[in-house]
């Protein structure tokens, strides 16, 4: 009797080990998802860009005399392509490219080829490396420097019409 309730015993064991690892997720090639520091919701979203309806007002009306870029889209093929192509880039450069810092700019006012640029605001994006640090000698502290020589992107796509807020 007692080697039947051992063996009772060690068949549910059995299964409660067996469901742990069968209810995981064995698939190959997943992916585990992790959510980025610095995610807001939409809402947040909708404030900052409210926020900043004053700044555009001002650029719009004083600065560029029509109504001004509010975003700038590249297509996710884009961004992973010159992710690569940044990493490649700093790499041969010798560091090593951890992160990646957006810039806003603005086009020159005078037409220099592509007319529908003129003088809109754009933004691009510039890898960057904590190889990179302050100066001031051995006690800096790595910033996450912008990594000198590769090539930021831009050309992203603005919004339609220009100035439209978020969400579009």
């Amino acid at each position: 009797m007692r080697n039947f309730i051992s063996l009772i015993v060690g068949l549910f064991i059995g299964a409660l080990i067996m469901y742990f690892v069968c209810n995981k997720n064995t698939e190959e090639g997943a992916i585990e998802i992790i959510k980025p520091n610095g995610v807001i919701s939409p809402r947040e979203a909708e404030i900052l860009d409210e926020n900043f309806n004053a700044r555009h007002q001002l650029i719009s009306a004083e600065i560029v005399m029509r109504p001004d870029n509010r975003s700038s889209w590249w297509s996710l093929q884009d961004i992973q392509d010159y992710i690569v192509y940044a990493q490649n880039q700093s790499k041969e450069l010798g560091y090593t490219m951890d992160g990646i810092r957006v810039y806003l700019g603005a086009y020159p006012d005078t037409k220099a080829g592509d007319s529908t640029t003129v003088g809109y605001t754009t933004m691009f994006i510039v890898p960057t490396s904590s190889d990179i640090t302050a100066r001031g000698g051995a006690a800096a502290k790595p910033k996450n420097g912008d990594i000198p020589g590769v090539n930021p992107i831009n050309q992203g796509t603005g919004g339609y019409p220009p100035s439209a807020n978020y969400p579009q």
